[in-house]
């Protein structure tokens, strides 16, 4: 590539327009500009060549025909090692354009407001920059090309360097970002327009926008590689656009695990507390408040706590800040906390607290967002050679779901116990059971209360994981292990399966734990010998219809 001679600008973005376009200009870089961009460099004092004196014409279509011409396009397509080229060049009179700087429309940023309107989306969506884009990126042997401003002082640089001239390298990787950003750009609108027209929730063909955040401190292993991509448009309140407040730079487990724990915390209206721990909930709790809420979540197994992750549904405070101190002192200490947002007063008691691993302070993750923050409607999963994509699983039982099968029907009190039970179980990997009981708020705890004595009493109720068997290739096992975890809190509890029992040897199991009601969806060929296992033990059992598996 010669020396770049000629450069045309045509942004939206005019963030370091100014800056750069003086620094080609003072490098005896000619400027070809578009309307806006031009307005911008000549307000700044820049002498700017606007392209209608090249093609002949004003923008036409109020502006949506400004740079579609062959005194442009020519003057990028031209290959300087083909003499015809030049050639035909010079006979129509135009030259050539060597660096091509454009960043197009912001159609993303324009569908993620609320309630934009159709006709303002299509205004958005730029022809003539991404034929600049594609031009000059096919060129790239000829021609340099910029999409993103933050490679404007990389190439300004390199440029001072070496005589106006750009390495092969450094023109072949600014042509791959080109196509990159052409790419997500029809991406991100095919995918709105889609959506918009009806195009149907599985497509015939998928294509995503995804943009690198950054590159995480390894993977599942440490002799794994692992980046954190974004959405394209991105989506305010996501866990993916969190901002990382205190701790570590995280990882891939660190994710995966604050996924599933906000996942769960963000079920819940009452103040919640979900403690995840390999995607499991090894702790979960609903109160009167906040911090409350974390002293029971971390205290319903603290052993199981020790370098998990904290999802919470409310901004921590000073008073939410003080009992999670609490907790780590009392009950096991967790890695890290993701949370709706934090108090500047809460950053500062939480930040200088260790994490479990040596050298370490704890991660606290902020949304950046109100509780309730819309979660992703599909989930996608990567196969060897393709993606599993599915609709996410926001499915709710109420009580009006709940089809009694047994003598004994629950009672109001343990129909909302199995109501929090079946929720935890649905974020539990299959196969999943939950052991939960309702308890009295009384403010600040250590470990968790006693039975509360039926029926309800008037007082501000929570409610609490004491059991959880996730994860085993079959139900019996899950229902021992979270009968062993329970311990003496079983008795009277809530239990919620996320699929049906096939045989009844899992009933008898919490039978004998002292299990005193059970959430299961039903539909085993065996529903018959279960539904009589829990006569058997006096259990009242309900059947929902559906289940949760999560694999």
């Amino acid at each position: 590539m010669s020396a770049v001679a000629r450069a045309l600008l045509s942004v939206s973005d005019k963030s370091g327009l100014v800056e750069f376009g003086k620094g080609l200009a003072g490098l005896g870089i000619e400027l070809l500009a578009t309307g806006g961009t031009a307005d911008a460099l000549e307000k700044a004092g820049c002498r700017v060549v606007r392209t209608e004196s090249l093609t002949g014409f004003a923008e036409l279509l109020d502006g949506r025909v400004k740079t579609l011409h062959p005194a442009i396009h020519g003057g990028i397509l031209a290959r300087r090692d083909t003499p015809a080229h030049l050639d035909q060049l010079q006979a129509a009179g135009y030259g050539p354009i060597d660096l091509v700087v454009v960043n197009l429309y912001p159609f993303e940023k324009t569908v993620a407001k609320h309630a934009v309107s159709l006709e303002e989306a299509i205004e958005q969506i730029d022809i003539g920059g991404v034929a600049l884009l594609r031009s000059a990126a096919k060129n790239h042997a000829s021609v340099a090309v910029i999409a993103d401003p933050a490679d404007y002082p990389a190439v300004l640089e390199e440029l001072k360097g070496k005589e106006r001239e750009l390495a092969e390298a450094t023109r072949q990787g600014l042509a791959v970002k080109a196509f990159l950003a052409t790419a997500g750009y029809d991406t991100a609108i095919s995918g709105w327009l889609g959506a918009r027209f009806g195009g149907g929730a599985f497509p015939e063909s998928v294509r995503l926008a995804l943009r690198r955040k950054q590159t995480l401190r390894y993977g599942e292993n440490p002799h794994q590689r692992a980046a954190l991509y974004l959405d394209q448009p991105e989506r305010p309140g996501s866990l993916a656009s969190a901002k990382l407040l205190n701790g570590k730079e995280l990882s891939h487990n660190n994710l995966i695990d604050f996924d599933s724990a906000l996942a769960l915390a963000s079920e819940f209206a009452e103040p919640a507390c979900a403690v995840i721990k390999h995607r499991n909930p090894c702790g979960c709790a609903v109160a009167g408040s906040l911090g409350e809420a974390v002293l029971r979540a971390v205290a319903a197994d603290s052993l199981s706590a020790f370098g998990g992750m904290v999802a919470l549904n409310r901004e921590v405070d000073e008073p939410a800040a003080k009992d999670i101190l609490k907790a780590l002192e009392s009950a096991g200490k967790f890695d890290g906390i993701v949370a709706p947002s934090f108090t500047a007063e809460a950053v500062k008691m939480l930040a200088a607290k260790p994490s479990p691993f040596p050298g370490k302070n704890m991660i606290l993750l902020s949304l950046e967002a109100k509780p309730g923050a819309l979660r992703a409607p599909f989930t996608m999963r990567s196969v060897d050679g393709g993606l599993l994509i599915q609709d996410a699983d926001v499915k709710r039982v109420t009580p009006a779901d709940f089809k009694v099968v047994t003598k004994r029907a629950p009672t109001e009190s343990e129909i909302e116990e199995l109501l929090f039970a079946w929720t935890v179980a649905k974020h539990t990997v299959s196969n999943a059971i939950v052991f939960a009981r309702e308890w009295v708020s009384a403010g600040a705890v250590s470990g968790l209360a006693t039975t509360v004595a039926r029926p309800r009493v008037e007082a501000k109720m929570g409610y609490v994981t004491v059991g959880v068997g996730a994860g085993q290739v079959n139900r019996v096992g899950s229902v021992i292990i979270a009968a062993r975890q329970a311990g003496a809190q079983a008795k009277g509890a809530a239990l919620g399966s996320d699929a049906f029992f096939p045989y009844p040897d899992g009933i008898e199991e919490a039978g004998k734990a002292g299990i005193a009601c059970i959430a299961q969806p039903g539909g085993s060929m065996r529903d018959a010998e279960a539904i009589a296992m829990a006569d058997k033990f006096g259990m009242a059992m309900v059947f929902t219809g559906f289940r949760h598996f999560k694999h």
